[in-house]
């Protein structure tokens, strides 16, 4: 119910031929990208990804895979694990019932803990991915005590970001106050697993204001202990070193028909299509308004963002442009939600 993509539109054909697959991942390669991921939709269901799979190790790239997991039984594992998928990240929404409610097919819970078990199984690194919305918030707890029983090492949690079938889910992203509390248990149980060598990571993806929170919580905690403050500018220099949002600048998603976006929740926007122009074409085009934008975000931020104390940390959210690029009609998404005084320079 929250995928990005629409997913009618891929049944009305049009997706890119095996071959001009092959010859985007020769574009990927050109580019120095140093991984692929495929998704969809469910990636296990394109017939020729193994050909796919084996053509970009060919052309020295990384292949990970995000799928629902229920296509993987014992000897689809071993066959990902002989093409060298390095990462696999497998959806868990919520406990048995209410996971086959949201993705509307039953069964599909155990299918994926099967799933789950045979890439361990195969020796494929696997982590579970969960996107947080107002229904699901409360089994955050859950899904730390389903990695632990299943001994997976990497939990990656998304907010909702409204676009595809999400765009029908807008009283369904939750509110600031329940934003903050998710993160709080985010923090907290990963404090704790982690403290009892039960995870390696836990990471959340698609606000980017989780950093500077994840500081404030830190920076209130520092002015006790001398240790902490050490973590703090730690922490302070590994979030500029990663640099908040990067999409189109070291994120990229190129969809089933080609059209390419600055990452896979934009939809409203291509900035080109590789059935036109080679992929290295597309992304070393100086003159792509919105790639332009998005690489030179000091410049263009939304105003809340420019007077922001983090934001070299962050660089924003996801963005939408409405209407004409050169309008330069920004909007955030999803909500920054980090108070004023939280954010005063």
């Amino acid at each position: 119910m929250h995928c990005y993509s629409g997913s009618s539109d891929v049944r009305t054909g049009g997706e890119l031929t095996t071959t001009e697959a092959k010859k985007l991942l020769a574009g990927l390669a050109n580019v120095k990208a140093p991984v692929v991921l495929f998704s969809g939709g469910e990636p296990l269901l394109r017939e020729d990804l193994f050909e796919l799979l084996s053509e970009a190790k060919k052309a020295g790239l990384r292949t990970v895979l995000s799928t629902n997991g229920t296509q993987i039984n014992s000897d689809m594992a071993k066959k990902l694990a002989e093409n060298k998928v390095s990462y696999i990240g497998i959806s868990i929404d919520g406990d048995k019932d209410f996971h086959d409610s949201f993705r509307q097919s039953k069964g599909c819970f155990g299918a994926a803990l099967d799933g789950i078990k045979n890439c361990s199984q195969a020796g494929i690194r696997t982590g579970l991915r969960f996107t947080i919305t107002k229904q699901n918030a409360k089994y955050v707890p859950f899904i730390f005590e389903i990695a632990a029983k299943e001994g997976i090492r990497r939990i990656c949690f998304y907010h909702l970001i409204r676009t595809g079938r999400a765009t029908n889910l807008y009283g369904e992203v939750p509110e600031t106050i329940q934003s903050r509390q998710v993160v709080d248990t985010i923090i907290e149980r990963t404090s704790a697993y982690v403290g009892k060598g039960l995870l390696d990571e836990v990471l959340t993806v698609g606000n980017h204001c989780d950093g500077p929170y994840l500081l404030l919580r830190m920076q209130r905690e520092a002015e006790k202990s001398k240790e902490k403050n050490e973590k703090f500018k730690k922490a302070c220099e590994l979030l500029r070193i990663n640099g908040g949002n990067r999409i189109g600048e070291k994120i990229i998603c190129i969809s089933w028909d080609g059209n390419v976006y600055p990452d896979q929740f934009w939809r409203n926007y291509s900035v080109g299509s590789v059935r036109e122009k080679s992929f290295p074409e597309i992304w070393n085009n100086k003159d792509e308004p919105v790639l332009n934008m998005l690489r030179n975000k000091n410049k263009f931020a939304d105003k809340k963002c420019k007077s922001c104390r983090w934001f070299e940390l962050c660089k924003g959210n996801y963005r939408f442009l409405g209407g004409d690029p050169d309008e330069k009609n920004w909007c955030l998404e999803p909500d920054c939600y980090l108070a004023d005084d939280e954010i005063k320079k």
